[in-house]
């Protein structure tokens, strides 16, 4: 039969402790072990059983965001294999309140014993106590201390340089399959982007381990800008490539709206939302079950990089995913400030505004992050738990940007959603987007413009830099920043927080 495994994570979270767990029956049986477990025979350890976790969190190492069930920094300090020792029924023996366990790890080696002791003091824990120890056996090491042995035996890093720059996020509030954020995801390799170019007009492009059918690749899809060529499908595509690992946490997990220009930028672009027929069996779908008769009902879901490359090449050049995951649609995970100019404003008159926004959010102690949206604006997104309904959302950001928009009034700047039709010309403060089905255009997304521009994330001090334009960067010029500067939106993907009650 098929080896069992176990791993002990170091998990600094309310508290710093150690997470040994079993692999039972599909599942990691699991305690927590404040002092965490030794391999000197004469030392014993309380450990206290917490929740069995599913197999997907065997070897996470990364960060569990704020807000979240066990929030912290997580590295994966020991793992292996084991057997039950005295029977081969671990979980009967887990019931009866005894486990003799022979581990084979890197750092733990011989036989583990888990005895149960009772329930807790009472209070705040009520968990199951059990007794940790080591055998007196040949691989026992008298003196053993887990603190002189801190580091990962995954990455070799340290807890501290795990938190300052993880690899991995885990989000507790979704199903396991979805729970595990790839911060840095596979490239996409120097070969596979060889193979695109020798693709002569269509074919089979074979990127991120899928078989992707290209098309049309000559065609050219935005015009020039600046003295510089059209930007064509391969264009887009290459740009799609390698830009996707960066993006499709943004995507995962979510309903994609697709801006469909099969000529190109030159055509009267459209939405498209239900997954045509042709789609790929791989590609990940998602079945709305609160659609009326005649609306979308089997939408896209982007969970791996060749999927944003599939709608690239049917003609989505704009990506906008929905801001509530498919498993809660009801729930959104983002409060969004939308900034637009009018025909009367200035661009200095929506750095105006976004500045503002900045300030007051400051203020607030509420973390948002911002990016230019490719065409004329600002866009805002604020990270929230998981609680909060789209009413509430649209409320808050109602409340937030009226009192801003009160405070430049006298410069006659700020029209609302609803109002633009008799105020024509005014910047608007659009929360509107708050709202089921409603969205934003992607970080890194392309907009069909000239030129290719993106909608790219930006740092709040770039709001002074005189260059900044909203589309200052193109599918030419946005990669390498992005290798420059990293993903400056990433915080949205790690923080989420309670907006506070605006007076």
């Amino acid at each position: 039969m098929p080896q069992r495994r176990f791993v002990v994570q170091r998990h600094r979270a309310s508290s710093d402790h150690y997470d040994l767990r079993f692999e039972v029956d599909g599942v990691l049986a699991s305690w927590a072990v404040p002092k965490g477990p030794t391999l000197d025979p004469d030392v014993r350890r309380s450990a206290f059983r917490v929740p069995d976790h599913p197999l997907e969190y065997l070897l996470f190492e990364g960060v569990i965001p704020q807000g979240q069930y066990g929030a912290g920094d997580v590295v994966v300090w020991d793992t292996g294999t084991w057997e039950p020792h005295g029977g081969d029924d671990p979980a009967a023996a887990l019931r009866a309140g005894s486990l003799h366990a022979d581990v084979s790890g890197e750092k733990l080696r011989g036989r583990l014993v888990l005895v149960r002791q009772g329930k807790g003091t009472g209070g705040d824990d009520d968990r199951e106590r059990w007794l940790l120890l080591h055998k007196h056996d040949e691989l026992a090491v008298p003196g053993w201390d887990p603190a002189d042995h801190p580091l990962s035996v995954l990455s070799g890093r340290s807890s501290d340089q795990v938190r300052a720059d993880p690899d991995r996020l885990w989000l507790s509030d979704v199903p396991a399959s979805e729970a595990c954020v790839e911060l840095r995801p596979p490239e996409v390799s120097a070969a596979e982007l060889e193979a695109l170019e020798e693709i002569a007009d269509r074919g089979t492009w074979e990127v991120f381990g899928r078989r992707v059918a290209v098309t049309n690749l000559g065609k050219e899809l935005f015009p020039g800008r600046g003295g510089e060529p059209p930007v064509t499908k391969r264009d887009l595509l290459r740009y799609t490539a390698l830009v996707a690992p960066t993006l499709v946490p943004y995507l995962r997990g979510r309903a994609l709206n697709m801006h469909r220009y099969p000529e190109g930028a030159a055509c009267q672009g459209f939405w498209h939302k239900e997954v045509p027929r042709h789609a790929p069996d791989w590609l990940t779908r998602w079945d709305n079950p609160d659609a009326d008769e005649g609306e979308t009902r089997t939408y896209a879901v982007v969970d791996d990089p060749a999927a944003l490359v599939w709608a690239a090449n049917f003609g989505a050049l704009e990506w906008h995913a929905w801001t509530s995951r498919t498993d809660r649609p009801d729930l959104p995970t983002y409060a969004l400030v939308d900034i637009d100019p009018g025909e009367r404003t200035t661009w200095d008159d929506v750095l105006l505004l976004a500045r503002l926004h900045r300030d007051a959010l400051d203020h607030l102690g509420v973390l948002g992050r911002p990016k230019v949206t490719g065409r004329r604006g600002i866009q805002v997104w604020v990270p929230i738990e998981r609680g909060p309904t789209f009413e509430d959302t649209r409320a808050w950001v109602e409340r937030l940007s009226r009192t801003i928009g009160a405070a430049v009034d006298d410069l006659g700047l700020v029209s609302w959603k609803w109002q633009v039709s008799q105020r024509g010309g005014l910047a608007r403060l659009d929360y509107t987007q708050n709202a089921v089905n409603k969205t934003l255009v992607a970080p890194y997304s392309p907009r069909a413009s000239a030129g290719a521009p993106v909608s790219l994330p930006i740092e709040w001090a770039e709001l002074d830099d005189p260059d900044l334009r909203p589309d200052r960067w193109t599918v030419r010029t946005a990669v390498q920043r992005l290798r420059d500067l990293g993903d400056l939106f990433r915080p949205v993907l790690d923080s989420p927080q309670r907006l506070p009650p605006l007076a």
